[in-house]
């Protein structure tokens, strides 16, 4: 046998345990991101007006604390792609009901609501949101999912009147998140 062969035969036993997890983590991580492996080669699926700028986001930074939140400000209806915050660097002003572990990711942003109604909150996961106001966490009215195959994981919804408000993702599993809040008809 060849030293190179013998070599690679001798090393490759040692090396499939390793990468093997690396290669679930990877899987993992494209779930908890939104990716569905049932929609791989089918067309997106089509979005609700309310959710139209969902597939052009902005980069945008999560803040960590509520003083640096002002930075991560949201527009209403447009859609940003988060670099989120290990967990332990998020000074959360409500504690989140799933905070999530030492190895999950959140972080704080800022929308203001200039009409009373309905507004949904968007994600590309399954992460925790609350949506706060003078500390305390609103009570959300709706829960659901997006449209199959539109990288819409979770949607909740919430009654809220004019003012500024904290959104805060937690216990999200990758450092980036898709998300969108936007006022329903």
């Amino acid at each position: 046998m060849r030293p190179s062969l013998l070599l690679f035969s001798l090393v490759l036993p040692l090396a499939l345990p390793l990468a093997l997890p690396l290669a679930a983590g990877s899987a993992l991580a494209q779930a908890s991101a939104g990716a569905d492996p049932a929609c791989a080669g089918k067309p997106p699926a089509a979005l609700p007006a309310s959710l139209a700028d969902w597939r052009t986001p902005d980069a945008m930074e999560a803040a960590g604390n509520a003083k640096t939140a002002a930075k991560a400000a949201l527009k209403p209806g447009a859609a940003v792609r988060a670099t989120l915050l290990p967990t332990p660097k998020v000074a959360y002003p409500v504690r989140p009901e799933k905070p999530g572990g030492t190895v999950s990711y959140g972080g704080l942003f800022r929308f203001t609501v200039a009409r009373e109604g309905v507004w949904r909150v968007a994600l590309g996961s399954a992460a925790w949101v609350d949506v706060v106001r003078d500390g305390k966490a609103m009570r959300s009215v709706a829960h659901g999912h997006g449209p199959a195959c539109s990288g819409v994981r979770k949607m909740v919804d919430y009654r809220l009147t004019p003012g500024t408000y904290t959104l805060q993702v937690a216990a999200n599993g990758s450092d980036s998140l898709t998300l969108l809040v936007t006022p329903q008809p």
